[in-house]
């Protein structure tokens, strides 16, 4: 409870920050990148008429949510972390679009094992991580649960399961 009051007193100072700054925040999404490392092109899904200017600063807030993430993950020192099914919005079936792919990532870097809860997929790993089909073994097999919001599923080890699902909704 502590960490989630402290995140919420981040957020609020964050919300804040449009007060302080002299240009107004846009959000937008990056369509494109370019492969070129020397250029730092990219495409948004917004622009000139949205008031975008050529020059504007643009800060990558989902690399730092997943940084986030997986850092407080970590903190709970987990041998195994079990990633809950692999879609971040209800009723979708893309799995490679999931950002959960980056969080992954973080943690096997630090050395975690991390496996995948994902009846739909066919694939018997998704992105080098074992994917386990039945839950029960899943969740025994877990230090650590990984789902984007909570689900009645998760009740029975909901002492394992992080998640930033504040109010049961997408």
């Amino acid at each position: 409870l502590t960490a989630l009051e402290a995140e919420n007193a981040r957020l609020r100072a964050l919300l804040d920050a449009r007060n302080r700054v002299r240009d107004e925040v846009r959000v937008a999404e990056i369509m494109a990148v370019d492969a070129n490392p020397y250029k730092h092109n990219l495409v948004i899904d917004i622009g000139s008429r949205h008031g975008v200017y050529d020059g504007q600063a643009i800060v990558d807030a989902n690399r730092t949510r997943k940084d986030f993430v997986a850092e407080d993950i970590l903190r709970r020192a987990p041998a195994r972390v079990g990633v809950y099914r692999l879609v971040m919005k209800a009723g979708s079936d893309n799995f490679r679009a999931s950002s959960i792919q980056g969080v992954m990532k973080r943690l096997k870097a630090k050395g975690v094992e991390v496996v995948v809860y994902e009846p739909a997929l066919s694939e018997d790993t998704f992105f080098n991580s074992v994917v386990i089909r039945d839950f029960g073994e899943f969740a025994e097999s877990c230090d650590v649960i990984v789902s984007n919001r909570m689900a009645e599923e998760l009740a029975p080890v909901a002492d394992k399961v992080y998640t930033r699902d504040l109010f049961g909704s997408d």
